[in-house]
């Protein structure tokens, strides 16, 4: 990956890398590690799927009741990283995290399957559970509640964005000698440099 190679704006050097991946046909193109602080400092890092990204930032969506969340509410920011790992790639993204429209939220969550709509009412994540018969039996009982109709969007349940303050672009190379290039945002322009592997 040399610095000639590289788009001005990470956002479109991210999309250029994200369609070749998907060009590639690698699994869950869109799958990020996410990683978040808890108030007591430990770091704590899961996958999720990004559902939205374009200029105001990378969306992914959850419980708000979630270990994450309560994270991203103490401190409101993370990093993200997309692994493609079968093109010797991964690219990095860091910056404040808020929460998306109610709106932006409802879109979504109609476009999912009938299925995950009604899991998102029932799991509260990251809770304790005494065994898995706890979510059969809410499910049944909350595929009774909505049988007929939309399933309305939960009030716990919706969707975050992270708004970069910084990328980094990784390629792999022999001897273990990456390009790192890091782009850094600055007023209403990105500084773009090369870091050692």
């Amino acid at each position: 990956l040399n610095r000639a190679d590289l788009l001005s704006n990470p956002l479109q050097q991210f999309e250029k890398w994200f369609q070749q991946a998907r060009t590639a046909e690698l699994k869950e193109v869109n799958a990020m590690s996410i990683a978040t602080v808890r108030a007591d400092g430990m770091p704590q890092v899961r996958t999720v799927l990004l559902k939205i990204f374009d200029e105001r930032g990378f969306v992914f969506f959850t419980n708000y009741n979630s270990a994450k969340s309560q994270e991203i509410q103490s401190n409101p920011k993370a990093s993200i990283l997309f692994p493609w790992l079968d093109l010797e790639r991964q690219v990095r993204i860091s910056g404040a995290v808020e929460k998306v429209s109610k709106v932006e939220s409802l879109k979504y969550f109609a476009s999912r399957p009938r299925g995950s709509q009604l899991g998102a009412w029932i799991s509260e994540q990251s809770q304790v559970i005494s065994s898995r018969k706890v979510l059969t039996t809410l499910l049944n009982q909350i595929k009774d509640k909505f049988k007929e109709g939309e399933v309305p969007l939960p009030d716990a349940w919706g969707g975050y964005r992270i708004i970069p303050e910084s990328y980094e672009f990784w390629q792999g190379r022999a001897s273990r000698l990456h390009d790192r290039f890091k782009y850094t945002k600055d007023k209403d322009h990105w500084l773009i440099n090369r870091l050692a592997p």
